[in-house]
């Protein structure tokens, strides 16, 4: 099992920039592809981005394509995603998750992810 744990999050005004970091604990995060997800107010939880185990494949949300960058250091057990360009809309409850997978690929689904942070909060203002 794998404990994550997300940093990071903050109040920034539209147009800056945050880097949030998701540490994880238990066992080395090389076997797990991973992700963020976030949940803004009153709505469900949504895929924002996904990278491989290797780091050598990643997949972004339309909506934060371009903006946005998913990371990862194994060595370091911390997975990270760098926003930049950040809008009002961009507002939620950020999660990193992990998923055992097969292969070296991404995953988007939540359902297909076994483990989760509790969340850090990004709020962006107009």
């Amino acid at each position: 099992q794998v404990l994550l744990v997300e940093s990071g999050g903050g109040l920034v005004q539209a147009g800056g920039s945050l880097r949030l970091s998701c540490a994880a604990s238990g066992r080395t995060i090389s076997t797990y592809a991973m992700g963020w997800f976030r949940q803004g107010p009153g709505k469900e939880r949504e895929f924002v981005a996904a990278i491989s185990k290797t780091g050598s494949i990643t997949y972004y949300a339309d909506s934060v394509k371009g903006r946005f960058t998913i990371s990862r250091d194994n060595a370091k057990n911390t997975v990270y995603l760098q926003m930049n360009s950040l809008k009002p809309e961009d507002t939620a409850v950020y999660y990193c998750a992990a998923t055992w997978g097969v292969g070296s690929t991404y995953y988007s689904k939540s359902y297909e992810y076994n483990y989760w942070g509790q969340g850090t909060q990004v709020t962006v203002s107009s």
